[in-house]
């Protein structure tokens, strides 16, 4: 039976009536904020499964407009660039470097897991990559590239539909895991809730993505510069995905500089902010930056998981589910007693734990989302949300390209 198709008005529509359920689950369910469940994942996990049960008892299933939750991811990784003042960033200091290090030996460890339950399960090693930082650090996007070149190139059979179904599993499980483990680590310390969220000042301090329910003061022309710069960043980001990818396939350029083209929205946007208040001393708006990225977040975070389609995961090989199991323990015991550890096991340290968790999984979007339901609930971790989006957003695409292409080189023949 063919699936219904909804177009972007009713996909938005679908969406936003998700983000308000998983709010209001959030907020009556003592069990979802006792362990720090973002809305959009709660929410969207409700939809999925109502949409499955859909499936098997009628038949139909549902397709949603792919484009416009692509469109609200980029506007996501855009406006972590734009808020990314280089005299903020230089904050970051070592504590940035010693993150960088902990996640990319875990990209490594990952990627060993994989392989070596693969081959103990008698597969073909290089589907513990699929199993891996392909598709668990790496995420949807990375999965596609690298399915069809492990298809093509390495003849493993069925390697994108591999990576797609792994990366959703990553996100759901990032998305899950990432709460408790900051929360036990909290507990730990004896840490208590904060009396009240943090302020609503508009006047306040700005902290990106750190109060996302902060009221903000923005205008109809703030909001319309900022819309301006993000669509300067979008444009540049498919003009420069496109360009690489044709000088790729002309082999002027080697594979391994292929980013996804929320990269180079990233990175576009660090350069138009510092360009623009450097040389234009051009006041930024931060304020309606905030709005439209967290807007942003919630609404992709909600498409991507009422897309999900369950009835695809439960239908996964068993040696796919045992490896994508181990893998999950796995970065639960490397967040709680790692990246806890060497970011200082202090409240901060839990809030990086809750972030790698999201990331480490499932995708930056998940991270941020972890993270914010900790710091709403327990007080603002300024470092953690320096930190964390840059590094997962841009430097560890970086990493896993090189230890995913030093990996294949030396296993794929």
């Amino acid at each position: 039976m063919q699936p219904i198709a909804l177009n972007g008005y009713y996909t938005l529509i679908a969406a936003t009536i998700v983000l308000l359920f998983g709010k209001i689950l959030v907020d009556k369910i003592k069990f979802l904020r006792d362990f720090n469940i973002p809305e959009p994942v709660a929410g969207g996990l409700i939809a999925a499964t109502i949409i499955t049960v859909l499936y098997y008892t009628t038949g139909h299933s549902f397709t949603f407009e792919k484009s416009l939750q692509d469109s609200f991811m980029l506007i996501f990784f855009s406006s972590i660039g734009l808020s990314a003042d280089f005299s903020r960033l230089k904050e970051g200091g070592l504590p940035l470097i010693i993150f960088l290090l902990v996640v990319s030996i875990f990209i490594f460890v990952q990627n060993m897991v994989g392989m070596g339950m693969a081959a103990v399960l008698g597969q073909n090693p290089l589907i513990g990559l699929i199993t891996g930082s392909i598709t668990l650090t790496g995420g949807h996007g990375t999965g596609a590239a690298w399915g069809a070149t492990l298809t093509k190139d390495y003849g493993i059979t069925g390697a994108t539909e591999m990576a797609m179904t792994s990366a959703t599993f990553g996100l759901v499980m990032g998305g899950l895991i990432g709460g408790p483990v900051a929360r036990r680590l909290i507990n730990k310390m004896g840490k208590q809730p904060q009396v009240e969220s943090a302020s609503n000042n508009p006047d306040s301090i700005n902290d990106t993505f750190e109060n996302a329910n902060q009221q903000r003061l923005i205008t109809a022309n703030n909001a319309i510069e900022t819309m301006a710069l993000f669509a300067a960043c979008l444009a540049f980001s498919s003009l420069m995905a496109t360009w690489v990818g044709n000088q790729i396939d002309a082999g002027v350029l080697p594979k391994w500089t292929k980013m996804p083209q929320f990269v180079w929205a990233l990175f576009f946007g660090v350069i138009l902010r510092n360009f623009l208040t450097a040389t234009f001393k051009v006041n930024m708006f931060d304020r309606a930056i905030d709005v439209f990225g967290n807007a942003s977040l919630s609404l992709f975070l909600a498409m991507a998981l009422m897309s999900m389609k369950l009835w695809e995961l439960a239908g996964l090989a068993t040696d796919m589910v045992i490896i994508l199991s181990v893998q999950t323990v796995v970065m639960i015991f490397y967040g709680y007693f790692v990246t806890a550890r060497f970011m200082g096991n202090d409240y901060d340290a839990a809030v990086f734990a809750a972030g790698h968790c999201g990331f480490g999984l499932g995708a930056t979007p998940t991270a941020v989302a972890n993270m914010q339901s900790i710091t709403k609930r327990f007080g603002p971790s300024h470092k953690a949300f320096l930190i964390v989006p840059m590094v997962g957003a841009f430097f560890i695409d970086l990493v896993n390209a090189a230890i995913l292409n030093t990996i294949i080189a030396l296993f794929g023949h």
